[in-house]
């Protein structure tokens, strides 16, 4: 990555005021994210036809006039999306070149099974080439996502450990990592999680070096206002949030409650759109959908 680049890409999240979106569903999640769009499993046979019908509808988003730079921090990739064109630049260099959309890019390889209550995430034994592959692209930073389920000390230490391990490695090839560890919005114990979520997160915050930053992607927290020492802290950029399942009006309502925190939606940002809307629809409730996270970020 040109050294301007990625300095007018630091410049642009540390300082503007925007939502990052993420359009990463992946293997898993994009049966799910297509229904909702309108896109039946009838349309396609395999993964590779399911990949491009998604690929289309982010296509649609990415090129609409509501979606750019003014509203939108950034946009999170997945590997697939990276490796394919948008009106005939890659993804990433379409998003920052023609929108101003700083890339990220989704570099877990899914979740593990649950222990101590928490999802640690799978190993991820090809991330070197795909960090080298990301800087190729002039992608600015990466996200990866692990799961808490419960208060359990052991597993969210694990958890959180393991982000930061991982972050660690992403900062040295260059990038920005936007740490997740996904407090779950059904958990009986949220509250007690998050405390010692937030602990835990802390001291790796306070161990790291002036020159290592990271983003953190935090669930919407039960108390307003919960995060702000690390919203504050001065190794992070910026602390975004999950809609978690929450529904659009749900999520911006408690988004709004948190001083400095600004989302990063996936599911919550393409409620309402469709593969059947004319273009003007499609546009006029995305624009709708933008404004309505823009504003509750910027509050």
């Amino acid at each position: 990555m040109t050294t301007q680049a990625q300095q007018d890409m630091l410049a642009k999240v540390k300082n503007e005021v925007g939502f990052i979106a993420a359009l990463d569903q992946s293997g898993g999640s994009t049966p799910k994210a297509l229904k909702l769009y309108g896109v039946d499993e009838s349309a396609y046979t395999n993964d590779e036809e399911m990949f491009t019908c998604v690929h289309q509808m982010r296509t649609r988003i990415m090129t609409s006039p509501a979606f750019n730079g003014e509203r939108v921090l950034g946009a999170i990739l997945f590997e697939n999306t990276l490796d394919r064109d948008v009106n005939g630049l890659s993804s990433a260099a379409y998003l920052w070149q023609e929108k101003n959309v700083v890339p990220f890019l989704k570099v877990d390889k899914g979740l593990a099974d649950e222990v101590n209550g928490a999802q640690l995430m799978k190993p991820m034994p090809g991330l070197d080439e795909l960090l080298a592959k990301a800087n190729a692209q002039n992608v600015f930073g990466t996200k990866m996502r692990s799961v808490v389920k419960l208060a359990n000390k052991e597993g969210i230490d694990a958890v959180v450990a393991q982000q930061f391990e991982v972050g660690k490695q992403i900062i040295a090839a260059g990038l920005v990592p936007i740490i997740e560890p996904e407090v779950d919005i059904h958990s009986p114990e949220k509250a007690e999680a998050e405390a010692l979520l937030r602990a835990a997160m802390m001291a790796e915050l306070n161990a790291l070096s002036a020159d290592q930053f990271v983003m953190l992607k935090l669930t919407l927290p039960e108390e307003a206002n919960f995060y702000l020492d690390c919203i504050n802290h001065p190794q992070v950029l910026k602390v975004v949030a999950l809609s978690g399942g929450y529904n659009r009006d749900t999520a911006n309502q408690r988004l709004s409650e948190n001083n400095g925190m600004i989302a990063s939606f996936s599911r919550a940002l393409t409620e309402g759109v469709s593969a059947q809307q004319s273009d003007d629809e499609f546009n006029a409730t995305l624009d709708s959908a933008i404004e309505g996270i823009y504003q509750a970020s910027a509050s």
